[in-house]
């Protein structure tokens, strides 16, 4: 069920006047119910794997109380590292196995030795490496007792399979979300507001941004050997800004869904594309992956203590896990690896916290420093996102390669403007435009619709939302045939 189709248009009111029908004081039944509407939600992808949700859930409920109960480091050892294995086991098998397989395949014909390695013909289970995360930092934290582990099972299973977050994020913690899942909930009629604009923003963000730019990126990516140097980083542009309409598209849907029933998520975006360096881009981007890698992998690897080359060391570790956790294709680890390499200057000279503020706060313009800062960044991003995109590696190198030579040779250029002519037009130039324009001017918001709060005049505000409603219905329509799937429910 996507957030995006008829079907969630009927789910989502439905599950929200029975949730609410409900006395609000009745807190079990309003997570029953709210359990039940997870589990459908999930089964509509494939009802097969929700007996791995399931198992998956029982296991980290059960193995946290026995943490609790054990009255040794023995024991508590051995029911924490069964969670983590098994749990990493599912993801090992079903993400991983065959990329494994056909790699030490690979890796033995370089010295003569063929081998057909046996692969598994199975479908990755939706959202399998976020509701695995939810566990595993629930399980961890019970063990470095952090939190009490939690003895209801309708509330835990809620946690871990809560729908809005549930295929594709953000990744919660238990100190975050069980608490609000323990106390009654009152409906509040500003909130509710403020969900339905941040469900609005991210439709708009998906359909009519995503989708219109993963119609010419899938152009030219697809046919990369057809294209030249400008065109071809025209393609990662356009994969750039569809990669975010997508990705923080749904995490604005999420995060609205949630906000109607009552539920505060972790923020996931704080646009990214706004950032002066790598290092500002991703306390920004996925923030409460981010967060969890540094949580839960590079402060127990020392963090930023130590000495230089432990700090470097860490940081390589975290990046190029951060890559392969997104997919198992080496693009995501040459990914994952280039984001460490752009990072590394600010380590080694210790500016890696410089920009902890807004650019530009308070202010309309940023400074031509802050431009061209956030022009760099946003264009290394750019490069990076080629091999996230990419299918092998040889194709991301050749795309950048082409791509960055071609600068400098007026074909290039000719090319390009023949594609703006014959296929793109001036129409969604227009909106990226009008696009990054309400993005900038809510940059120091939560949700961008909130400024148009100071516009008194009624009237035009529903003419604005008029315009973005219409502009959701416009483009789904003329996209249905080419629609597409939010690019974070592969992972």
């Amino acid at each position: 069920m996507l957030f995006n189709s008829l079907s969630f248009l009927i789910f989502l009111p439905i599950v929200f006047i029975l949730y609410w029908s409900i006395n609000k004081q009745n807190i079990r039944l309003q997570n029953l119910l709210l359990l039940v509407a997870s589990y459908y939600f999930y089964s509509c992808w494939d009802w097969r794997f929700l007996f791995l949700l399931l198992f998956s859930t029982g296991l980290d409920y059960f193995t946290g109380i026995k943490i609790k109960e054990s009255n040794n480091e023995t024991s508590r050892k051995f029911w924490f590292w069964l969670s983590i294995g098994v749990n990493l086991g599912f993801l090992g098998v079903f993400k991983y196995y065959n990329f494994f397989a056909a790699s030490f395949a690979e890796s033995l014909s370089y010295i003569g030795m063929q081998i057909s390695p046996s692969t598994l013909n199975v479908i990755l289970p939706v959202g399998i490496s976020f509701y695995t995360f939810h566990g595993l930092s629930y399980v961890i934290d019970i063990y470095k007792k952090r939190i009490e582990p939690e003895r209801n099972i309708v509330d835990y299973s809620l946690f871990v399979s809560f729908f809005p977050l549930l295929v594709a994020g953000p990744i919660e913690r238990a100190t975050h979300l069980l608490p609000q899942l323990k106390k009654s909930r009152n409906f509040e009629y500003s909130k509710a507001v403020s969900g339905l604009q941040q469900i609005l923003w991210g439709l708009f963000k998906k359909v009519v941004i995503a989708d219109s730019c993963a119609e010419y990126a899938n152009l030219i990516f697809n046919n990369y050997t057809d294209y030249q140097g400008v065109t071809l980083l025209l393609g990662a542009f356009f994969f750039t800004v569809q990669i975010y309409g997508d990705f923080s598209g749904y995490s604005d849907i999420a995060l609205g869904t949630a906000r109607l029933l009552g539920i505060d998520l972790i923020r996931n975006f704080s646009f990214p594309y706004f950032s002066r360096d790598i290092s500002e881009f991703w306390r920004r981007w996925h923030i409460s992956l981010s967060t969890w890698f540094r949580d839960y992998l590079y402060i127990p690897l020392g963090g930023s203590k130590g000495s230089m080359w432990q700090k470097v060391r860490n940081t390589f570790i975290i990046f190029i896990v951060s890559g392969f956790w997104h997919g198992a294709n080496w693009t995501f680890i040459i990914w994952g690896f280039l984001n460490a390499l752009y990072i590394m200057p600010l380590i080694l000279f210790g500016s890696n916290r410089t920009y902890l503020n807004t650019v530009a706060q308070g202010k309309y313009l940023p400074t031509i420093r802050e431009f061209f800062s956030v022009s760099s960044t946003f264009f290394l991003t750019m490069i990076a996102w080629v091999f996230f995109r990419a299918e092998t590696v040889s194709q991301g190198i050749t795309i950048v390669l082409k791509g960055l030579t071609g600068l400098v040779s007026k074909s290039g250029y000719v090319e390009a403007w023949n594609l703006f002519n014959w296929k793109i037009g001036p129409i969604l130039p227009l909106i990226l435009l009008v696009f990054i324009l309400i993005e900038w001017i809510g940059r120091e918001k939560e949700n961008v619709l909130t400024p148009f709060k100071v516009i008194n005049n009624k009237v035009l505000i529903a003419v604005v939302y008029y315009l973005i409603i219409s502009m959701i219905f416009y483009f789904g329509f003329h996209n249905a045939e080419s629609k597409q799937q939010f690019i974070y429910f592969q992972f």
